[in-house]
């Protein structure tokens, strides 16, 4: 980056400190702050990030859309930004909440200033805000939505801007994947050797997630989450895998369905996050809307099958509703079905086991982006799911593929 943007862009930080805003709750709180990239308003989930690094793969993350996400780490943007770690092609959280923004970075990978590529994507955010007394608040009041008004909106009465936030669509019953899915099916090819084929369904995918499968020797083929049945058993693969992705789960009918049809072949199944929970719904199991979700890359969970605990990077509100104790399996249309990982912090279901079809999911993010590097045995636990099943299932529509959630 020259010296002249580098100017230019403190310039415009420093410009952003005179521009006054305001983040208003639902439940009438609201914090005075500063502008943080674009000027205007915007609307969302209030929901908080522990992390302490990759704040890049959080705003690149399509899981976060339609979520205004707080930073609990007081100090963002000192490593600025770069097209290396984006994990999609734009920043896809409504909304961006700091306590102090780098006033210019400083890192040898950065490639420019979080704050411009905030207005650049249209991101309107907020800094000066004490994010620790607003985190505590959603702790102990629960997500809840949220609104950032700066600039000339921002002077409007605080009543006038709360009615705003309070039309704001929850989360509870929003299907979101059809926004943030791509549009045309497109391939990753393997690094190396190809040795099997996947069908990734794509419900909000991060750009890390086929590029660690393709290390491994897979072709990905990246589907619409639309897909038809017919078009994931045209690609003849050897395992299905679901991404992670915004929304209620309780929404995701279609794709759940497609599921069923993919458990019934027996055509080995892997999924994480949003993915792990539509196999929870596929299974005949409940979700529900955790009271402020796990998000950051902190999160401690017990591997059943090893016994470790993994220091795992986490993004979901919804979780899968186990209907008893979680050291007990349960009988699905698939045969039984266990937890195969539990949260150390809540007790919360973090994956599940098929223990009589080939497939399993975890609630979290293994491709670690950003995050530690525990959980990625998991991709190769799955390929060894299909070296196990060297032949490809054929998907069909078997009557059991079709039973009722």
């Amino acid at each position: 980056m020259s010296t002249q943007r580098e100017h230019q862009e403190q310039q415009e930080h420093l410009a952003d400190a005179d521009v006054p805003a305001v983040l208003v709750l639902e439940d009438g709180r609201s914090f005075a702050g500063q502008a943080y990239g674009a000027v205007g308003r915007t609307v969302g989930e209030a929901v908080f990030s522990t992390g302490m690094t990759g704040y890049q793969e959080t705003l690149t993350d399509p899981s976060y859309h339609r979520q205004v996400v707080v930073m609990t780490a007081p100090h963002i943007g000192n490593t600025g930004v770069n097209a290396e770690d984006m994990e999609s092609a734009r920043i896809w959280v409504a909304g961006y909440v700091v306590r102090d923004p780098a006033i210019r970075p400083s890192n040898w990978r950065s490639q420019g200033d979080l704050g411009t590529a905030l207005r650049e994507h249209g991101v309107v955010g907020i800094s000066g805000v004490d994010t620790r007394a607003l985190t505590r608040h959603i702790r102990d009041r629960g997500a809840m939505r949220a609104g950032i008004f700066s600039g000339a909106d921002a002077r409007r009465p605080v009543a006038e801007l709360l009615e705003e936030v309070s039309a704001a669509p929850l989360m509870v019953g929003a299907a979101l994947a059809a926004e943030v899915t791509t549009a045309e099916p497109y391939v990753v090819e393997p690094a190396g050797e190809h040795r099997y084929t996947v069908v990734a369904l794509d419900l909000g995918i991060k750009g890390s997630t086929p590029a660690l499968l393709a290390q491994r020797g897979i072709r990905v083929h990246v589907l619409p989450a639309t897909s038809s049945v017919d078009e994931v058993r045209a690609l003849n693969p050897d395992g299905v895998f679901f991404s992670n992705g915004p929304g209620d789960p309780a929404t995701a009918e279609h794709e759940v369905g497609l599921l069923r049809k993919v458990l019934a072949a027996e055509l080995p199944f892997f999924g994480i996050c949003f993915g792990n929970q539509l196999l929870g719904r596929a299974l005949g199991l409940d979700t529900y809307k955790l009271p402020f979700g796990h998000r950051g890359i902190n999160q401690p969970v017990l591997d059943r099958r090893t016994g470790k605990v993994e220091v795992t990077s986490h993004n979901h509100g919804f979780a899968i509703a186990w209907p008893t104790a979680t050291d007990t399996p349960v009988d699905s249309p698939f045969g039984r079905v266990r937890v195969s990982h539990v949260a150390l912090n809540d007790e919360v279901v973090e994956g599940v086991e098929c223990l009589d079809a080939p497939a399993f999911s975890v609630q979290y993010h293994p491709e670690a982006a950003a995050g530690p590097h525990d959980a990625a045995y998991l991709f190769d636990r799955f390929v060894e799911l299909m070296e196990s099943r060297p032949s490809p299932a054929s998907v069909d529509d078997k009557e059991r593929g079709d039973a009722p959630a």
